[in-house]
């Protein structure tokens, strides 16, 4: 499905809602992807390199250990991958202090689910150290529970953090939908055997079995949710 949900494409079965709203940050809530491109060629700059669009393309969704990573090979620097990951952090702060925007629906549907009786988890690879920051224009207030990248044993693309959050939530990962923009992400979430949503940003995405992908978050709320769960699972 591309394009925001509308009436017809709700199946009869719709106003059952999920158990829980399980949310991406970076690329599905706020538009930071741009920001941490822009960090990343600072730091890569800095390690005497030079990073490409199609470098920031491969990395999109990725954890901070698997950057550092792949930044690492990229220059063949000597510099330790602690030190590396922490001037990444540090960029992408700098970056943060100019504002982030949302992405279209994001603010909406956050705000939705906040005034339901829905639970709902903030899902990130980012560490905690700068989940807030990020988040600022929604809040981390309005989730229920965040679950940040450092906070389980396995990162995205593992199904940890998914599966994290519906423990925490006490939901069961079969009956949350979760919302990704990053094939890491979906990986995860699909994993962990969340319904899953995807709303591309940088990364072009393609439908799949047990994937729905949507052009963006406008339109999309509790009752499309509900029967998307009912739709894949019955």
């Amino acid at each position: 499905m591309i394009g925001p949900p509308t009436d017809a494409a709700v199946p009869d079965h719709a106003g059952v809602a999920p158990q829980a709203v399980l949310l991406d940050m970076d690329g599905t809530l706020v538009d930071s992807e741009a920001l941490w491109g822009r960090a990343e060629r600072e730091v890569v700059s800095g390690l005497g390199g030079v990073w490409t669009d199609e470098d920031h393309r491969r990395n999109v969704g990725a954890a901070s250990v698997p950057v550092t990573r792949y930044i690492i090979e990229l220059t063949g620097t000597d510099v330790p991958p602690a030190a590396v990951a922490a001037e990444l952090r540090a960029a992408f702060s700098r970056q943060l202090a100019g504002g982030v925007e949302l992405r279209p629906g994001a603010k909406e549907l956050v705000a939705a689910v906040a005034r339901s009786d829905v639970p709902m988890a903030l899902v990130t690879s980012t560490e905690r150290s700068v989940v807030d920051a990020a988040i600022g224009g929604i809040g981390a207030g309005s989730f229920d529970v965040t679950v940040a990248g450092d906070e389980v044993e396995q990162n995205k693309p593992a199904p940890d953090p998914y599966l994290r959050a519906a423990r925490l939530l006490g939901a069961d990962p079969a009956r949350c939908v979760a919302v990704e923009d990053s094939p890491v992400g979906i990986a995860s979430a699909v994993a962990a055997g969340c319904v899953t949503v995807a709303v591309p940003s940088m990364v072009a995405l393609e439908e799949a079995d047990g994937l729905t992908v949507l052009d963006s978050l406008v339109g999309v709320d509790l009752r499309w949710m509900g029967a998307l769960v009912r739709e894949q699972r019955g």
